[in-house]
């Protein structure tokens, strides 16, 4: 029995934070929107002789000719003490040393040497961002050289910082509140990010490196947190929390200091979280019926109701293929499954599958682990907990040739061909992509869960019992608009519609909302100019971007769309994006090992 959609929201609703738009094609924004030469901070007493860095502490690897310094606290009024540190790392090169009488080293800057062609004034910096789930990040407290080797050879700047975030149980293993005293849900971790690269601006002429070269990685959340960083640069919405913290707001001059980077590198980005249920069931979940989204089911019925209500949003987004806007229109059936962002979108899957097919060696083993994180950059606090194992997770297996692949694929239902003269890919629809690989894992809605237990109702959490809180605006407004309808389904419980309802009236520490605090999480609010934070930040020039195709962790079009808004505001030439085949939610590449084409791919864009 097929769905029916019960109600479709009007367009004005659907976006938190997002301005009124005449359906005009969006101009090409600058990635400099905010002139910081003007910004002035106000109400503001900054400690600045406490944020100078004490070049008397570095600590000297002689074997692999690296500097480093641990526990550098970079805020002068740290929320985390334990937190809000970070290790910082350096080719031995770009600095002139002593050993002084506490057996640490005294530095000065070496304006002349090089390496790989760098100095100390060219060498770009980099960021890790290992956040998986939107967790914290450990500050290190122990120096390992094995897993900062690479960037050392390569003549990087290699910075780890502590950053806030949520615990790294899930669901049933996460305790009702928190263990800590601060809050740790968003905008935290990005706010402790932009401080750590302010500090390190407010320090560059006693530091190496060319502080405006700076380029953060991370996977998953991290991804996620990497591209907020790259398209937030230089918010307002993060001041009033960098000076809770007593960041370097200003120079010693007085002048402001920008948190604007110029490269962030997302794999499979958990990310525009406003909106991620809808683009999830639009992807995903209208295709299947099975649990949740079984018919005569409550969920099975918002399921269809979100994905219809995607619709409406992604044509207020103004996306471009080139000059080409990217519109859904109704099918037969009512369901936004038509028009050129439909067409664009099976375009891009049928990209990713030539690439793969053309680019194979047969036999082809497929191994595709789970991957929650990046390796630990060096040895910081060690976690008590796991994350918990992703769902979908496949085991290895071996194809001889092309032909038993694609047998494989099309084993219980023919999706997919490939043209052996034409050498190219071809499905057979969205609906088909959905229902044979790229099946949905998590229950309706995805992010937001009904019972709060997702890793995200922790993110918009504050602190003791309201640590884990709902805030998709969407679901609540289905929630309570078809609450007759969803009640005649099984599954339904009334408290659903008041616990989205209250959630979404809390407030943090600082005064702000749900709605603020998810606008400062959404890259899509200063990429769209659908949102009322277009053109109010610096974004980005560089990005790259990798997510795996088969991941039943977040849609594909959410991925799709921040690469789409990005080339229209910084250039196609500059947005680097690609979905790969026969992957799921890892650090996924075509080929090579993600470090190296990371670190490559820095080198690229960053040239000597």
């Amino acid at each position: 029995m097929k769905k029916i959609i019960i109600s479709v929201l009007s367009a004005t609703l659907l976006l938190a934070g997002c301005s009124s738009h005449d359906g005009q094609q969006s101009k090409k924004q600058s990635n400099n929107s905010v002139d910081t030469s003007k910004v002035k901070i106000k109400n503001y007493n900054q400690a600045t002789s406490k944020l100078k860095i004490d070049n008397t502490k570095w600590k000297y690897d002689s074997k692999h000719k690296v500097y480093y310094q641990l526990k550098v606290s970079y805020v002068t009024k740290p929320q985390a003490k334990d937190v809000e540190k970070m290790g910082i790392y350096v080719p031995a090169a770009y600095f002139n040393g002593k050993k002084n009488n506490k057996g640490n080293y005294t530095v000065t800057v070496n304006k002349t040497n090089k390496v790989k062609g760098y100095t100390a004034k060219t060498a770009p910096i980099v960021y890790p961002v290992n956040t998986p789930g939107y967790a914290a990040q450990s500050a290190p407290e122990s120096y390992s050289y094995s897993t900062i080797s690479k960037y050392m050879k390569s003549g990087f700047i290699y910075v780890q910082a502590g950053l806030r975030g949520r615990s790294m149980s899930m669901g049933d293993q996460q305790s009702s509140k928190q263990k800590v005293d601060y809050e740790i849900g968003a905008p935290w971790g990005v706010t402790d990010l932009k401080a750590a690269v302010r500090y390190y601006r407010f320090n560059s002429n006693a530091l190496p490196g060319n502080s405006t070269k700076v380029y953060t990685f991370g996977h998953s959340g991290g991804g996620a947190q990497s591209s907020i960083m790259g398209a937030s640069g230089d918010s307002k919405l993060y001041y009033k929390y960098l000076k809770k913290i007593g960041a370097a707001m200003t120079d010693k001059d007085g002048k402001y200091i920008s948190d604007k980077i110029d490269g962030a590198m997302a794999w499979c980005p958990i990310t525009s979280l406003d909106q991620a249920d809808a683009a999830y069931e639009w992807n995903m979940g209208q295709y299947s019926n099975s649990g949740k989204r079984k018919d005569n089911t409550f969920t099975g019925q918002l399921s269809t109701d979100l994905a219809a209500s995607y619709g409406k949003y992604l044509n207020k987004l103004n996306l471009k293929d080139g000059n080409k806007q990217l519109t859904l229109k109704k099918s037969k059936n009512g369901e936004y499954t038509n028009g050129s962002y439909a067409k664009y979108m099976k375009k891009e899957i049928e990209k990713s599958a030539t690439e793969f097919l053309n680019n194979t060696k047969f036999p082809y083993k497929q191994s595709n682990s789970q991957q929650a994180g990046m390796t630990m950059p060096s040895e910081g606090q060690k976690q008590n907990k796991k994350m918990p194992q992703m769902m979908g997770q496949q085991t290895s297996k071996t194809y001889k040739t092309m032909d038993d692949y694609l047998k494989s694929l099309n084993k219980k239902g023919k999706w997919i061909t490939y043209n052996k003269k034409t050498k190219q890919a071809h499905i057979t629809s969205l609906k088909d992509f959905a229902k044979y690989y790229k099946k949905p894992t998590k229950n309706v809605p995805a992010f937001d869960d009904l019972n709060k237990s997702q890793a995200e109702n922790e993110v918009f959490g504050t602190s003791g019992n309201n640590s884990k809180l709902h805030f998709d605006k969407t679901v609540a407004q289905l929630l309570t608009k078809n609450k007759t309808e969803y009640s005649k389904l099984s599954g339904w419980k009334a408290k659903y519609a008041k616990a989205y309802k209250d959630d979404l009236t809390k407030k943090d520490a600082l005064g702000s909302s749900i709605a603020t605090r998810q606008n400062m999480y959404n890259p899509m609010y200063y990429l769209s100019d659908a949102y009322s934070g277009y053109g109010k930040s610096n974004v980005a020039k560089n990005w790259r971007i990798r997510t795996g195709i088969q991941q039943g962790d977040t849609s594909l079009n959410v991925e799709t769309n921040l690469a789409l808004a990005l080339k229209q505001i910084v250039g196609k030439g500059h947005v680097d994006f690609k979905t790969v085949w026969d992957k799921q939610h890892t650090m996924a590449e075509t080929s090579g090992d993600p470090e190296t084409n990371f670190i490559n791919w820095v080198k690229k864009v960053n040239k000597k």
